[in-house]
């Protein structure tokens, strides 16, 4: 027989972990409506759940919008958007330097559901209506591209939208919205990978959706339950607790980040650094503009080629080669071989990721530990060259 906590005099500070599949009804009626929608009782865990449900309402208060979609990570929330959005035949403009999981997801569209993909720099809105078509119904930006720093002129840009009654998607992933809120600058949906500044500690994969209506929001929650892509509650219970240290940590790796771009710019083993804070960042006007801090990912060209950027990656000691970021650990990766693997060489180099670009998601250790890492890697390349 299932047995029923007893009430609690006080209540939780931290919110609970609701870890059950299904909710019992007296009313089988009652049963049914609950499974009809994104926002009322709770049934099925597959639909929605009392912890999940805390979770997007947290992060639709932080985005400032009407509702959000929690989702097993965050490429499930990206398709769960799209393929809500999107029919055959319609035409989609995407920002040049896009994470490489989403250039996929969009080139599957193109080559196997007859979705047509252009891309456009993100930062003239001339250029942007230009591409426009009748059939364009999405135009799809990151905050700050991922590794290259490129930051959007997102105002100009959804203004250009929505006068076309094309939808906005923003992955805000790298910013947070503690650096910027898309939605306030005119933006439709916002997607998050909450594996990274959300959760924060490399330890839960999640993802969610932020919709500025109802409507939108309606339909992303059926395509995620077609998928099986909602969050389950722990995964949510794991975000919701980084969610209590993430403007102490991104605050912290943002002043970090910008540490390592002013010491990477000055190394003569380094030929470029992408961070949006340096004024030499193509993006830092539209940055300083609309962003409040530039965010704690860097990436940086070595002098040399791939063998050289992994000859870096295997000399690093403090900094983790690993995937995913915004963690409270320091980690790098080569870009081109890993997160943006599925781009050929034509499209890396039109998001100006090369061979010898290398990414650091900066953690909370200390700046001093961290660049004395990178100087014996990099003091070594330069014995080497």
């Amino acid at each position: 027989m299932t047995q029923q906590p007893e009430a609690v005099a006080g209540r939780p500070v931290a919110v609970p972990i609701y870890q059950t599949a299904i909710f019992a009804f007296d009313d089988p009626a009652a049963l049914a409506a609950a499974m009809t929608g994104p926002d009322g009782a709770f049934a099925y865990s597959g639909y929605s759940n009392p912890t999940v449900r805390a979770f997007e309402e947290a992060i639709a208060e932080l985005e400032g919008g009407a509702a959000a979609l929690a989702t097993n990570a965050g490429m499930a929330a990206i398709n769960a958007v799209l393929l809500a959005t999107l029919r055959q035949g319609d035409h989609v403009l995407a920002q040049r330097a896009l994470y490489g999981g989403t250039v996929g997801v969009l080139t599957d569209l193109a080559e196997r559901w007859g979705v047509e993909v252009d891309h456009v720099r993100g930062d003239d809105p001339e250029e942007l209506r230009a591409a426009l078509r009748p059939t364009t119904r999405l135009l799809y930006l990151e905050t700050i591209a991922n590794p290259t720093g490129f930051v959007p002129d997102l105002p100009a840009l959804t203004a250009v939208a929505k006068a076309a009654g094309v939808t906005t998607v923003v992955d805000n992933t790298f910013a947070t919205p503690l650096l910027c809120r898309p939605l306030d600058h005119g933006a439709d949906v916002v997607v998050h990978s909450a594996t990274k500044y959300l959760g924060g500690h490399h330890d839960v994969v999640g993802g969610v959706a932020v919709f500025a209506d109802a409507e939108r929001h309606r339909a992303a929650w059926s395509q995620a339950i077609r998928l099986g892509a909602i969050a389950d509650p722990f995964a949510s219970w794991l975000v919701l607790r980084g969610m209590k240290t993430l403007s102490l940590r991104v605050r912290r790796q943002c002043a970090t980040a910008a540490v390592l771009a002013d010491w990477l710019a000055a190394h003569p083993a380094v030929e470029a650094v992408h961070h949006p804070g340096l004024p030499s960042h193509e993006s830092h006007p539209v940055a300083a503009r609309l962003l409040d801090g530039y965010g704690g990912t860097l990436a940086f060209d070595v002098t040399g080629g791939m063998e050289e950027a992994h000859a870096v990656l295997r000399r690093l000691r403090v900094m983790l080669n690993a995937g995913s970021l915004g963690g409270t650990e320091t980690v790098v990766m080569h870009p081109a071989t890993t997160s943006h693997r599925h781009m050929d060489d034509a499209a890396l180099r039109a998001a100006g990721i090369g061979p010898n670009t290398i990414r650091i998601a900066v953690g909370i250790e200390e700046p001093d530990e961290l660049w004395a890492d990178l100087e014996q890697a990099l003091k070594t390349i330069r014995a080497d060259g």
